[in-house]
């Protein structure tokens, strides 16, 4: 069985939660940001948020870009560390439910890692993140056989936060090289850009074959203004770039061509997994046959979807017809 992409990332189940600004301000969170919480820290913020509507589901990073390319109706398989625990079951289910093949032993000890998402009124979400033990993901957990089988390694930014994640990281994109895959890599946080621009610099001059960011991420790691000049410079280096800019769209840099593409207009509920989505849609089209443009347009597509409701899985799935009929008439 061939996949179009193999995912590996930190296997989280995402807690989301609509709150207000009081509640992110008393917990002193910076709005919009992720920020890392340990076990603690975790369980006393899920605590308060008793008595509001919670919804579950498996996320992280690169777990819910893979999501959105099978529910297009491309192939996946995934790999990330779960706990043999009810959270970790919960997440196994539902990537195996979607025929996403995810194979990777549970660790015996500890819990599964969650990420709890506050949604304010303005659409913003806030994030705490408890990896637990997707800590545990290490490079012999990568599969050489599947990545064989694969168009495209997707590796989160994430994983370079830690040790035996950054191995299981650099292992999947060494074999992708050398079995003549493609490696697409996301900046997925401001914060790490500002941690580890030297090594982000390196790997999209090396391995990295489609480089993801937000205009925030692409300013802070070209130290740029202007998304295009920042767009540019970035594709220097990389063979493609696919910067978003929100409900402006995004630019994709493909063959020395800058390709605009417009935004959605959509009001806006949750932005939790937009860039995820616009992800897991691009490599969809791309490898589905689309011409970047096209792919470009169905992903602006598939991420303003998913910012008009809530949650990073979308309600109403695309069809294969509307699919065609979003792509049709771009070249």
């Amino acid at each position: 069985m061939g996949y179009d992409v193999y995912g590996v990332g930190n296997a989280l189940v995402d807690i989301q939660a609509r709150v207000g600004d009081d509640f992110v301000e008393q917990l002193q969170l910076d709005k919009g940001i992720m920020k890392l919480v340990d076990d603690a820290s975790q369980q006393a913020v899920l605590a308060q948020l008793e008595g509001i509507p919670l919804h579950r589901c498996a996320g992280g990073s690169a777990a819910n870009t893979v999501v959105g390319l099978v529910e297009l109706g491309g192939t996946a398989a995934f790999v990330g560390k779960i706990a043999d625990d009810g959270i970790g079951q919960l997440f196994l289910n539902d990537m195996l439910s979607l025929g996403i093949d995810y194979r990777a032993a549970k660790v015996e000890n500890g819990q599964t890692g969650t990420c709890a998402v506050l949604i304010t009124p303005d659409a913003q979400r806030t994030m705490l993140t408890n990896l637990a033990v997707s800590t545990h993901l290490a490079a012999g957990d990568i599969d050489e056989r599947m990545i064989a089988q694969s168009k495209y390694v997707y590796v989160e930014g994430y994983l370079l936060t830690n040790d035996s994640t950054r191995a299981a990281a650099y292992r999947a994109m060494s074999i992708a090289k050398q079995r003549g895959v493609k490696v697409a890599f996301s900046a997925s946080d401001p914060f790490l850009i500002n941690l580890l621009r030297d090594e982000i610099w390196e790997l999209i001059t090396g391995p990295v074959d489609l480089f993801f960011c937000n205009e925030q991420e692409a300013k802070s790691l070209t130290q740029h203004e202007d998304p295009i000049t920042c767009a540019a410079m970035i594709h220097e280096h990389a063979e493609n770039v696919a910067l978003t800019l929100g409900s402006k769209g995004s630019i994709l840099m493909h063959g020395g061509e800058t390709i605009p593409i417009e935004g959605v207009a959509v009001s806006a509920i949750d932005t939790t997994g937009a860039g995820d989505m616009y992800a897991g849609a691009l490599l969809y089209g791309v490898t589905a046959g689309m011409s970047w443009h096209q792919a470009g347009h169905l992903a602006s597509h598939a991420a303003a979807r998913v910012v008009a409701q809530l949650g990073a899985r979308l309600e109403a799935k695309f069809t294969p017809d509307e699919v065609q009929g979003l792509i049709a008439g771009i070249r």
